[in-house]
C-alpha cells in the first residue's frame, strides 16, 4: 500500500483490514517488584505488604526468608519468590537433608497461606560467588526433590537468576553465546533441569548498564522504548527497537546453541533504572527511570513483551526494587533503584497493573483493563473509569513500531476515522505528511486522539500499538502537541 494513502483510510475500510482478532491484545504477562532489604530505615513488612496492595502488585520478588516478611504475605494473594542465598548452596548441594529441612521450614511452613511460587537457588551465582558455580545445579535438583517428597512440586518451581555475564558474546543478538566455562559444564544441565520441571530461566538484566557504559554509540531512546530508528542484526536480519529486547534475544540465541529449549520460559527476575548516579554514571536520573520503568511496564501488560526472535512471548518482569536501600555498597546509583522511598512516597510515577486501578486482593486481572480496545474492535470510552488516574504533566502518544505495519494501519485507519483524531495534518503536502512513513503518521494520529481524550488511561494503547513518552517526540520538522 502507498504511504501517501495511509493517511487517507478511515474506519469504515477497518473490517476489511484485519480480522478482529489481530485487534485484540495478547495474552499479558506480569509486573512484579523486587523486595530488597540492604536498609536501615524501611518501613515494617505489614506496612510493605499494604503498599503492595495498594499499588496492585501481586508479585513480589524476596533475597532471603525472612519468617516476618513471608507471615505478613500470607493470605494476600500476593505470589512470591523467596531465595536459597549463596552462601546456602554448597551445603544443599552436597547434603538432601540439608535441603529437605530448609524447604520444610522456609516454604512448607507458610504455603499456602503464603502463596510461594517459586524458589531462587542463588543470586548471579557465576558472577558474584564463582566458587559455588559447580553446585549450582546440584542444590537445584535437592531442593526440586524435597518439594516433590512434601508434594509441593507443581506449584513452586525452582530456578536462579543469572546475569548477562554469563554470555561470552551479546552483540549482536544473534551471535549470542554462553562462557565456554559455564555453557556444557552449568548452563546445558540447569536447562535440561529446567525443561524436565516445567521451570523458567531466571535473568537479570540491566539495559542502563549498557547504556551508560556506551553512551556515545547506544541511543537513550533505544534504551528507553521510546520512538527510535532501530537497530537491525547483521546476523538474522531482525530490527530491534529497545535494548532490552537486544539482550534477552542474546540470551535465546545463547540458549538455543546448547539445544532445544524452546519450551523453557523466561522471567526477568530483575531490571530497573537508576533514578540518581554519580557523574561518571551517564543517564541516572528520575525522568530516564520513569521512562524505561513505565513504558516496560505497559508493554508487558499490554501483551506486547515479546523480542524480534521470540514475538509471542509473555514474559514476567520484576522490577527493580520497591524502595531505595541506603546500606548497598557501591556506586551512588545502587542504592538509588527503587520506586518508592522509604517512607512510601514515590520517588517517580510507574503503573503496577494498567488502568491504575485495581489490587492485589480487588480481582481484576492483570493486564486486561484500560487496554483501548472493546469487543467491538473500537477503543474504549473516553472517559475515564471511576478512580482511574489522567496523566498529568506533559505527555505524548506515540505508535509502538514493534507491532508491524499491519496493526498500526488498523489502529491508525480507527483513529483518523471513528475515533475522531484531526488527522488534516498528516495528508500528501500538509505540514506533517513528512517524514512519510507509517510510525510518524501512526504517531501523530495517535497522540491527537489521546489529547482530545484527555489523556486518560486507556486512550493511548490501541492493543498495544501506542504507548505514552514524557519526553517530545522527534518527528522531523513536525511538533506533535502536549495538548489540544
Amino acid at each position: 500500500m502507498a504511504l501517501q494513502r495511509r493517511a487517507l483510510l478511515v474506519a469504515g475500510m477497518l473490517a476489511a483490514a484485519l480480522p478482529l482478532l489481530l485487534l485484540r491484545p495478547a495474552e499479558a504477562g506480569t509486573v512484579g517488584v523486587n523486595y530488597g532489604r540492604v536498609a536501615n530505615n524501611l518501613p515494617n513488612p505489614a506496612a510493605v505488604v499494604q503498599l503492595l496492595k495498594q499499588q496492585g502488585i501481586t508479585q513480589v520478588k524476596l533475597y532471603d526468608t525472612d519468617p516476618t516478611v513471608l507471615r505478613a504475605l500470607a493470605n494476600t494473594g500476593i505470589k512470591v519468590v523467596v531465595a536459597l542465598p549463596n552462601e546456602q548452596l554448597a551445603a544443599a548441594a552436597s547434603r538432601a537433608s540439608y535441603a529437605l529441612l530448609w524447604v520444610r521450614r522456609n516454604v512448607a511452613a507458610y504455603y499456602p497461606a503464603t502463596q510461594i511460587q517459586g524458589i531462587a537457588v542463588g543470586n548471579e551465582v557465576f558472577a558474584t560467588a564463582k566458587n559455588v558455580t559447580a553446585q549450582l545445579v546440584p542444590a537445584m535438583v535437592n531442593v526440586h526433590a524435597a518439594l516433590a517428597r512434601l508434594n509441593l512440586d507443581k506449584a513452586v518451581k525452582v530456578s536462579s537468576p543469572i546475569a548477562l555475564t554469563a554470555l561470552a558474546t551479546s552483540y549482536p543478538s544473534s551471535a549470542g553465546a554462553f562462557r565456554e566455562d559455564l555453557a556444557q559444564p552449568v548452563m546445558k544441565p540447569l536447562l535440561d533441569f529446567l525443561a524436565q520441571t516445567g521451570s523458567y530461566l531466571m535473568v537479570n538484566a540491566y539495559p542502563f548498564f549498557a547504556y551508560s557504559g556506551n553512551a556515545g554509540d547506544i541511543s537513550l531512546d533505544y534504551a528507553l522504548f521510546r520512538p527510535n530508528d532501530g537497530v537491525q542484526d547483521p546476523g538474522n536480519g531482525l530490527k530491534y527497537y529497545s535494548l532490552l529486547d537486544a539482550q534477552l534475544d542474546a540470551v535465546f540465541a545463547a540458549v538455543s546453541r546448547l539445544g532445544n529449549y524452546n519450551g523453557v520460559r523466561v522471567v526477568v527476575s530483575e531490571t530497573g533504572w537508576p533514578s540518581k548516579g554519580d557523574a561518571s554514571e551517564v543517564g541516572a536520573s528520575a525522568a530516564n527511570a520513569a521512562a524505561y520503568n513505565g513504558n516496560l511496564a505497559r508493554r508487558v501488560l499490554s501483551g506486547n513483551a515479546g523480542t524480534p526472535r521470540r514475538p509471542d512471548a509473555d514474559i514476567d518482569v520484576y522490577l527493580f526494587a520497591l524502595f531505595n536501600e541506603n546500606q548497598k555498597p557501591g556506586p551512588t546509583s545502587e542504592r538509588n533503584y527503587g520506586v518508592f522511598y522509604p517512607n512510601q512516597q514515590k520517588v517517580y510515577d510507574v503503573e503496577f497493573v494498567l488502568g491504575g486501578g485495581g489490587g492485589a486482593a480487588g480481582g481484576g486481572s492483570q493486564g486486561s483493563g484500560g487496554l483501548g480496545w472493546q469487543e467491538n474492535g473500537g477503543p474504549a470510552s473516553g472517559n475515564p473509569p471511576s478512580g482511574v488516574k489522567v496523566t498529568t504533566g506533559e505527555a505524548w502518544c506515540v505508535a509502538n513500531a514493534m507491532v508491524g505495519e499491519q496493526r498500526l494501519q488498523a489502529a491508525l485507519n480507527y483513529a483518523c476515522g471513528e475515533g475522531g483524531a484531526d488527522c488534516k495534518a498528516i495528508q500528501p503536502g500538509a505540514a506533517c505528511f513528512e517524514p512519510n512513513t507509517m510510525v510518524a503518521h501512526a504517531s501523530y494520529a495517535f497522540n491527537d486522539y489521546y489529547q482530545r481524550k484527555g489523556r486518560s488511561i486507556g486512550t493511548c494503547d490501541f492493543a498495544g500499538a501506542a504507548h505514552v513518552v514524557n519526553q517530545a517526540p522527534k518527528m522531523g520538522k513536525c511538533d506533535l502537541p502536549s495538548t489540544v
